[in-house]
């Protein structure tokens, strides 16, 4: 799942290494805009949706957070 998700990401946006940190949003690395990029690219690839409580820094600070949460997602749509 990781792999998939860097994958997809660093395709669609090449200017952010996703690897460099576990705290992509409180760096800096991520803003509100790049997390809009992020949330529709998973939502897209994944056919999830975000509930706006999802929508927090700790959901994207990483990439094992974003894993981690696209993977609640796809049980919950179970």
């Amino acid at each position: 799942m990781k792999e998939k998700i860097l994958k997809l990401l660093s395709e669609t946006m090449p200017n952010i290494n996703f690897t460099a940190s576990n705290s992509l949003v409180d760096d800096g690395i991520l803003d509100s805009l790049a997390i809009v990029g992020v949330v529709n690219e998973l939502s897209l690839e994944f056919d999830v949706t975000f509930d706006i409580d999802q929508l927090t820094p700790q959901n994207f600070n990483s990439l094992d957070a974003m894993a981690a949460t696209v993977e609640q997602l796809l049980k919950e749509k179970r």
